[in-house]
């Protein structure tokens, strides 16, 4: 009796050993698995509409990157792809401005600065090639893709960069309008002697 006692002990012992490692596996595995969707998450930028960008504005001014691209624009898609979903281009933007993504040839219907623009020859057919320019578009003075427009804490046009971008790049941009110190350029040479000063920190291999 007492053997097959003990026999059942070891085994018992040996049954929930293995229900115990189990467990442990599946915590460690949910754990991981929201490490990892925390990661993507952070290695994204939190992208909204351009409306949804001057609402924030109001409860927590910030200024705000709007990148205006096309689908059929090669370019814009190496711009996503490359610089931002770069780290440190993600951190730096989430951190100090709204980003918005803005279709220079789509469909959506804009309120800005009290005025509403849309794209009355806006095509369905023609959705991924070229199509008619966006109302918004043109009073941003954007005529090239991609093309990424400034905005102060106020919602008030600081000025359209256009053309890709690499992440060191596009560094200097940011933080030029972030800091405030596009105010004390006035000519291109003032800009030259910026650009050649700044020294850029994001890795671009991130």
């Amino acid at each position: 009796m007492l053997r097959v006692r003990s026999i059942f002990c070891k085994f018992g012992i040996t049954f929930a050993t293995k229900r115990s490692m189990k467990k442990l596996v599946l915590v460690v595995a949910a754990v991981l698995i929201s490490s990892a969707t925390a990661i993507a998450q952070s290695q994204e930028i939190n992208w909204m509409s351009f409306e949804e960008a001057l609402a924030a504005q109001k409860k927590n001014p910030k200024k705000i990157m709007m990148d205006v691209y096309t689908n059929w624009c090669g370019p814009c898609k190496m711009l996503d792809k490359n610089t931002f979903h770069n780290k440190d281009v993600v951190n730096y933007v989430n951190q100090h401005f709204y980003a918005v993504k803005f279709n220079a040839e789509g469909n959506d219907t804009v309120t800005f600065n009290g005025k509403t623009y849309a794209n009355p020859g806006f095509k369905e057919e023609l959705k991924n090639r070229r199509n008619s320019v966006h109302e918004l578009t043109r009073a941003l003075g954007v005529r090239a893709y991609p093309t990424i427009v400034y905005f102060d804490e106020e919602g008030k046009t600081i000025q359209p960069i256009k053309g890709y971008m690499k992440p060191q790049q596009i560094e200097l941009y940011l933080k030029l309008f972030q800091s405030d110190d596009y105010k004390g350029i006035t000519t291109q040479e003032e800009f030259n002697d910026y650009y050649l000063a700044f020294k850029p920190e994001f890795n671009e291999s991130e």
